[in-house]
């Protein structure tokens, strides 16, 4: 019996997600490292509903910024 003393009816479903972490890059911007993770994660994964920016990080050289980078934790849903 679930939690809350209810017994679940067999056609109500439970959606179950996952979390996967990702690290993406770009030359341009945070911003755009970040929607290429999604878009490229995208084309792998089905059902993402959000993602959750957990780093930023920029590689330097000769004093500018070469690459922006950012982790990445994408959740979706697991399907049936």
């Amino acid at each position: 019996m679930p939690a809350g003393g209810r017994p679940r009816k067999k056609e109500e479903t439970m959606a179950v997600a996952r979390v996967t972490k990702i690290v993406c890059s770009s030359t341009k911007s945070f911003d755009d490292a970040v929607s290429d993770g999604l878009k490229r994660a995208s084309k792998t994964l089905r059902g993402i509903t959000g993602l959750h920016v957990l780093e930023q990080k920029c590689r330097v050289e000769k004093g500018k910024i070469a690459e922006y980078r950012a982790t990445l934790e994408i959740t979706f849903i697991l399907e049936e």
